[in-house]
């Protein structure tokens, strides 16, 4: 296991905003973004577009996180494709995962329903992580607020996995590199 490197994700899903917003859609996006805690740098990051097997990409979904239909029918692939891409760029199993909040656990369902495995074995959640610190007082908050809390400025367009994920890493180095400079890349 590689302890140096963090391999921060973001998942973007299907999303509605009609009877189905209760369920979780399939994974469309995948943003990764990998920081090297021994420099502080984030030397790698992607974006992937997942081609959905059963959902659409509704119109409050492209609201949302700026990913078009014909986006998704022209560059996206299978998720296994991109799963198995990420664990030869990233070091799959040999790297530790994060991401804020439980996208594990969606990573985890969607790769079970279709027979997949997940690219990685350590997670963490960065969101709890957070929480944690001794000066967190708000320790319900979402990414972009915790960001504030850390006084690092949002890059970027949220709800973006590619940004998200890139922002996660800059959050994530303030955990585990206190001082450092967050806009490292």
């Amino acid at each position: 296991m590689n302890y140096n490197r963090i391999v921060c994700f973001d998942l973007e899903m299907c999303c509605w905003n009609d009877e189905r917003k209760a369920r979780t859609g399939e994974i469309i996006e995948i943003g990764v973004a990998e920081l090297d805690l021994q420099s502080g740098d984030i030397v790698r990051r992607a974006q992937h577009y997942v081609l959905p097997e059963h959902d659409e990409v509704s119109y409050f979904c492209t609201e949302l996180t700026g990913i078009k239909p014909e986006v998704i029918a022209k560059n996206g692939k299978p998720l296994a494709t991109i799963l198995k891409s990420i664990e030869q760029k990233f070091g799959g199993r040999h790297k530790i995962y994060a991401a804020w909040g439980h996208d594990d656990q969606i990573l985890r369902a969607e790769c079970e329903a279709k027979g997949l495995k997940v690219p990685f074995e350590e997670y963490l959640n960065i969101a709890t992580l957070f929480r944690m610190q001794p000066h967190v007082k708000k320790k319900r908050c979402g990414q972009r607020t915790a960001m504030e809390i850390a006084g690092i400025e949002w890059e970027g367009r949220q709800h973006s996995g590619y940004v998200d994920a890139f922002n996660l890493a800059r959050l994530t180095k303030t955990l585990f590199i206190p001082g450092q400079d967050t806009d490292t890349e």
